[in-house]
């Protein structure tokens, strides 16, 4: 397939934004939704995939440009896999990220209260969606093993980022390096996928 010389990055995160231009190649004009007047879809889906795919197509739909989109969240193991595909959505629950990341740290002292082994599994999960006409689909899915920190730490990244500790580290995403963890975390994973699926970067 012939390469492609824009496209539209479907998210209103800024952060999201940021890290998937990052990956993408530098001489690919990178579009907001914003800048051409597009909203955010609903997220009815029940799955990472079924929400990566919803956006993606409702992108592409609006504006009939080469679209990807991601659908990602933090799944702890303790709390169920909460809150899993509802991660966003969480935190403005809660009024905001710092608040959300508050609360789970409780929900998490709570469960493990009466164990002598903690529980503190979590895994970080992307989804990410790229279509390329009306009739081609592509999506691969990243994660990352690891485990929520007993406070929140760092100032980098966005998100849930300062409570995640992946596995073989000590340090929180938070408190890595903007270029470390975002050639190391499940964008970045899912992204290496997809290129592998599709040439056209």
């Amino acid at each position: 397939m012939s390469k492609i010389s824009k496209i539209l990055i479907g998210t209103h995160n800024k952060g999201k934004f940021k890290e998937l231009s990052y990956l993408l190649p530098e001489n690919l004009k990178k579009i907001t939704p914003k800048s051409i007047g597009i909203r955010s879809p609903k997220e009815t889906g029940k799955t990472f995939s079924a929400n990566s795919k919803l956006k993606v197509n409702y992108f592409y739909k609006r504006s009939k440009i080469v679209s990807i989109s991601d659908d990602s969240g933090l799944s702890i193991n303790c709390l169920g896999g909460r809150p899993g595909i509802n991660s966003a959505r969480w935190a403005i629950k809660n009024g905001g990220f710092k608040n959300a990341m508050k609360k789970i740290l409780l929900m998490i002292d709570k469960k493990n209260i009466n164990k002598k082994k903690k529980n503190r599994k979590a895994i970080f999960v992307c989804s990410l969606s790229l279509r390329l006409s009306n009739s081609k689909l592509v999506i691969a899915e990243g994660k990352i093993k690891g485990k929520i920190s007993k406070k929140i730490i760092g100032k980098n990244g966005f998100g849930y980022d300062p409570i995640f500790i992946p596995n073989n580290y000590k340090l929180t995403f938070g408190q890595m390096s903007k270029k470390k963890k975002m050639l190391m975390d499940h964008r970045f994973i899912a992204f290496k996928k997809l290129r592998k699926k599709i040439n056209i970067f």
